[in-house]
């Protein structure tokens, strides 16, 4: 059985589609007050899966500490007409945890879930920002304080490798 669709918003990830490197700076601490960043660098590949309702983002990242993969799994529910997405690691393999769920408007995405952190419960938002069809952020911000304030603790600049 097909359920009723909403068509508008299975596209909203097209732009990200492709091969890129990836900028990252990540916070050393969380929700702690730390101010000092750790940068370095990665490289991402995203292609759609589901008929199109889904892509999935293959991540390698070259953490000061050593190389690792990730991957960000994405699903469009056409019904709801709002995107679920996972992170998945090779730190926390198995482990797909609650996605974040949003949508975009007005050209920016936003995606939110309810998780904790060293046992403290937060707010997660994911946001993402395509800027042109060659380049892209994202950022991940924390709220322990039911989202009076945030913390962005993650951001990554995207750069299409050109074919």
């Amino acid at each position: 059985m097909k359920p009723t669709a909403i068509q508008t918003g299975a596209d909203d990830f097209d732009f990200v589609i492709g091969n890129w490197t990836v900028q990252h700076r990540r916070l050393k601490e969380r929700l702690v007050g730390c101010t000092e960043w750790i940068a370095f660098e990665g490289t991402s590949r995203t292609q759609k899966i589901l008929g199109g309702l889904g892509n999935v983002e293959d991540n390698f990242l070259a953490w000061p500490d050593g190389e690792y993969r990730a991957a960000a799994i994405r699903c469009f529910n056409p019904v709801t007409g709002r995107w679920s997405i996972w992170w998945l690691d090779q730190l926390n393999p198995g482990n797909l945890g609650t996605p974040v769920v949003g949508c975009f408007s007005n050209g920016k995405g936003l995606f939110y879930a309810d998780d904790s952190l060293n046992s403290r419960p937060i707010r997660i938002r994911f946001t993402w920002l395509p800027k042109d069809r060659n380049s892209a952020r994202w950022e991940q911000a924390f709220s322990a304080d039911g989202e009076s304030t945030w913390e962005t603790n993650w951001t990554m600049e995207f750069a299409r490798v050109q074919d």
